[in-house]
C-alpha cells in the first residue's frame, strides 16, 4: 500500500497531492479515448440522411478538432442525430462503446452486449443525478461536490477555478436536463463533448 497508493488504497485515504496526482493519471487515461471518439464521428457523417444534422455534426465535429469549446446549442442541435440511427445507444458499435467505456473511466474489455448495457445504466443514473441537482440547485454544492460532479462528467476539474467548474456544470445540466431517455446517447457522449476544449483545462 506504501509503493502503489493508487491501486492498493481507496481515494479517502489519499493525501491532498496524491489525490491531485492521481486523479491527473485517471484523467489522461481516459483523454486517450477522445481522439477515438472524435474519429468515430467524423466517419458516421456520410451515413446522416438529414442534411441539416450532417452539416450540424460536421459543424460540431471542426470545432472541436480547432480546439473550440462547443456552445449548448451546437451540442442539443444534434439530439435527433443520438437517438437513432447512427448514432443511437443501440446503434452504437464496438468500437465506439469501447472508447466511450475509456472516457467513462470503466473497463472495456467486455463482450458488445455488456458494454451497451453498462453504458445505458451509467448514463442513466447521470441523468437522474443531473434531474436532482438541477432541482437543488448547483448554488447548495460545496466546492469540492462541485470538483467531484464535474470530473464524474469528464472534467478535469483539479485543475479549474471553482467559478469556472460551476459554469461547466450548469451547461452540462442545462443540456443534461434537455435530453429525453432516448436521447441518452448524446449525454454519454457530451463526456467528450462538453469538456475537452474547455477554457481553463491544463490538460
Amino acid at each position: 500500500m506504501y509503493l502503489f497508493p493508487r491501486q492498493l488504497l481507496i481515494k479517502h485515504f489519499w493525501t491532498a497531492k496524491q489525490q491531485i496526482d492521481f486523479l491527473d493519471i485517471y484523467h489522461a487515461l481516459r483523454k486517450q479515448s477522445h481522439p477515438e471518439i472524435l474519429c468515430y464521428l467524423e466517419k458516421i457523417i456520410p451515413l446522416i440522411s438529414d442534411a441539416r444534422l450532417r452539416w450540424h455534426v460536421t459543424v460540431l465535429c471542426t470545432k472541436l478538432q480547432h480546439g473550440t469549446h462547443p456552445a449548448i446549442h451546437d451540442i442539443l442541435a444534434l439530439r435527433e442525430c443520438f437517438s437513432n440511427h447512427p448514432l443511437g445507444m443501440n446503434q452504437l458499435n464496438a468500437f465506439q462503446m469501447k472508447a466511450l467505456s475509456r472516457a467513462m473511466l470503466l473497463t472495456p474489455y467486455l463482450p458488445s452486449f455488456l458494454l451497451r448495457h453498462r453504458l445505458k445504466a451509467h448514463t442513466t443514473v447521470i441523468h437522474q443525478l443531473d434531474k436532482a441537482m438541477a432541482k437543488l440547485g448547483i448554488g447548495q454544492l460545496t466546492a469540492q461536490e462541485v470538483r467531484s460532479a464535474c470530473y464524474l462528467r469528464g472534467l478535469n476539474s483539479t485543475h479549474i477555478a471553482e467559478e469556472r467548474c460551476r459554469t461547466w456544470l450548469g451547461e452540462w445540466l442545462h443540456i443534461s436536463c434537455s435530453l429525453k431517455e432516448a436521447e441518452l446517447s448524446l449525454l454519454l457522449h457530451n463526456v467528450f463533448l462538453l469538456s475537452t476544449n474547455y477554457i481553463g483545462t491544463r490538460r
